[in-house]
């Protein structure tokens, strides 16, 4: 995954996974920044109830407004690569 890009996301590193997805630090090409991504395991992509479940995450998150919460930028799918944009925050998780 590394190297690759994300519709307008290049990834760079994995940063953390769990039971729905990966999260890969990239770098927003058209806004030359550090983003968090976050895209559904290879094995979840076709799912619609998952790809569902991560465009309601998308929402929930980023209808918060909190220092302590990243924002979103983006939720989209690309190639049926489901996939979720956020804020970039160094440090541990």
């Amino acid at each position: 995954m590394i190297g690759k890009t994300i519709s307008h996301y290049k990834i760079l590193e994995e940063l953390g996974g769990g039971g729905m997805g990966v999260v890969w630090k990239a770098i927003d090409t058209r806004l030359d920044r550090t983003v968090a991504v976050k895209l559904l395991t290879a094995d979840l992509q076709a799912d619609p109830e998952k790809a569902r479940q991560l465009a309601h995450e998308a929402r929930a998150v980023a209808s918060l407004v909190h220092a302590n919460i990243v924002q979103t930028h983006e939720v989209g799918c690309v190639d049926g690569v489901h996939f979720i944009a956020q804020e970039y925050v160094e440090g541990q998780n």
